[in-house]
């Protein structure tokens, strides 16, 4: 955040509480009223989240329980730029189609609501619920800006508010902060999580350039346990928003993996997302990871972070990241609201020769968006370049499945173009020669608002005989899962014009086209 951003932000915070009366608590923001043009404004998307108005960024506190899954996120009801960060809330029942909530979490005293996680504690270890109705745990980082201001390196503190009526309201711990900062500034985004072999709750809480391991018997007292990342993953950046859960590989053999989020740092410069995977014991992390991994190549996924409390009858790991960069998050080309989620999307831990790789790809519940009047497309050659039809699918709301054959040959690169009658294309390409697959959005759309937006994001991918895309694009964003989820690419896009032509492409060689699937989207509002 700029110095300047800082002393608004600072003033905004002292006023907010100056003029409150005491014992009021702020109006819970109702938000735009539905209009024939709801959620219709350009770049609006219509299967992703958004908030309705204003400024939304790192999802928070993602929990399921009785039935919804909660979505909290960083929110400022009161403009499109960052500023106080309150949680704003969402629920959803089958994690496609979501219904915003009043404003869950406000700015205090304390500080500002940074992000953090939920959890329910079944077990009642709080005292704050009972075992028939346990309490649902919201663990935050404060960020007090005045002693940001002052100079201090304490202004980064962790504390708790807990919900009995399904995370409804919500009253915030009495002997707040539960983890002050030793002195270390960058001290915050704590997500916890129960283990079982300890019998205790476990943070993992992001510290500069590595992240910092505390338990505790009850989430109100806290004992730090050990550090990890010194010497191991990125360093481009500071480190946010860590996770970590375990999960089974081939449904056998348990491993831990984590998340990191960096800024700057990604692979294809400003903010991303790493990962590790290896072992916990309930007091340390030890990765068996080599080099630098990233759950998404694009330049579009950061602080993404994993549902709690998922059902064991489930069983899967559903992850939910914001869709934006923070080179140019501030002034992208909308103005209502400001930014999106990714899809949320299934995680997957797969041994890969001798090494463990993350897989992740859209969780099914999407496939109920599908329209009833799908396109498929069976064996075709491309040449040069070809124009391809999928009648009355709108290429700016649909899910896209290609399956490529290069029958052997190591073809200079094939791939797809979208384009409208402005001359902007968006192009997704892959090359067995030079093992890339790349998003070139240099000529898609808009991006004078921001120097750092245009370009390409470039992903190392060994480029088997067949490769499968599997697209999703709503108005203003492109999710590429390549191969079922071994690699993602996330990228945002702002065409003048929405795209109507589609091609397929080959330069150096011919491939074949072996079947292709087109669907529409419904919207989700």
């Amino acid at each position: 955040m700029k110095k300047s951003s800082i002393d608004i932000a600072v003033l905004a915070f002292i006023m907010f509480f100056a003029m409150m009366p005491a014992g009021c608590k702020p109006d819970a923001g109702k938000g735009i009223a539905a209009t024939d043009s709801y959620y219709g404004e350009q770049y609006r998307p219509q299967f992703h989240f958004s908030p309705e108005a204003n400024w939304m960024n790192d999802p928070n506190g993602m929990v399921y329980y009785a039935g919804e899954y909660h979505l909290f996120y960083q929110y400022y009801p009161d403009s499109n730029v960052w500023g106080p960060m309150h949680w704003g809330h969402a629920v959803s029942t089958d994690l496609v189609r979501w219904q915003h909530l009043p404003v869950a979490l406000y700015p205090d005293s304390l500080g500002y609501i940074f992000s953090g996680s939920a959890v329910v504690d079944k077990n009642n270890t709080s005292g704050l619920g009972t075992i028939d109705s346990p309490a649902m745990i919201a663990i935050y980082t404060y960020h007090n800006p005045v002693l940001e201001k002052s100079g201090s390196n304490t202004f980064q503190s962790q504390g708790f508010a807990y919900s009995t009526d399904k995370g409804r309201t919500w009253a915030k711990y009495a002997g707040n902060p539960v983890l002050k900062s030793p002195e270390i500034k960058d001290f915050r985004d704590p997500k916890v999580i129960w283990h079982h072999a300890t019998g205790k709750w476990i943070m993992i809480l992001a510290v500069q350039d590595r992240v910092h391991f505390y338990s505790s018997p009850n989430l109100i007292n806290w004992t730090f346990e050990s550090e990890f990342g010194k010497e191991t993953g990125a360093h481009g950046g500071v480190w946010e928003c860590p996770d970590l859960f375990p999960l089974k590989v081939d449904g056998n053999v348990l491993k831990w993996v984590m998340l990191v989020s960096i800024n700057p740092g990604g692979p294809n410069s400003g903010s991303a997302t790493q990962y590790f995977v290896g072992e916990f014991d309930g007091h340390s992390f030890a990765s068996e990871t080599d080099g630098n991994r990233w759950v998404d190549w694009g330049r579009d996924n950061y602080a993404g972070v994993t549902w709690s409390n998922i059902p064991e009858s489930d069983g899967r790991r559903l992850f939910l990241g914001w869709m934006s960069n923070w080179q140019y998050a501030t002034v992208v080309p909308t103005q209502v609201w400001r930014s999106a989620m990714t899809i949320p999307r299934e995680l997957v831990l797969k041994k890969d020769n001798h090494d463990y790789l993350l897989f992740s790809f859209p969780v099914k519940e999407l496939e109920m968006l599908r329209s009833d009047n799908p396109v498929f497309m069976t064996s075709k050659s491309i040449s040069g370049e070809t124009t391809i039809n999928p009648d009355g699918i709108d290429l700016n709301q649909c899910e896209m499945i290609l399956e490529f054959n290069t029958g052997n040959t190591a073809v200079d690169s094939f791939g797809i173009l979208l384009a409208n009658d402005q001359g902007e294309k968006l192009i997704i390409s892959c090359s067995g020669k030079s093992e890339q697959i790349i998003i070139d959005r240099s000529s898609a759309g808009s991006s004078l608002f921001s120097r750092e937006f245009s370009g390409s994001a470039k992903a190392p991918y060994q480029v088997a005989n067949k490769v499968r895309f599997r697209l999703l694009i709503d108005a203003a964003s492109v999710e590429l899962f390549v191969d079922s989820g071994k690699l993602v690419m996330t990228n945002l896009v702002f065409p003048a014009k929405k795209y109507g032509n589609l091609q397929l492409f080959s330069a150096g060689g011919d491939i074949l086209l072996e079947k292709a699937e087109f669907y529409n989207l419904k919207g989700i509002w």
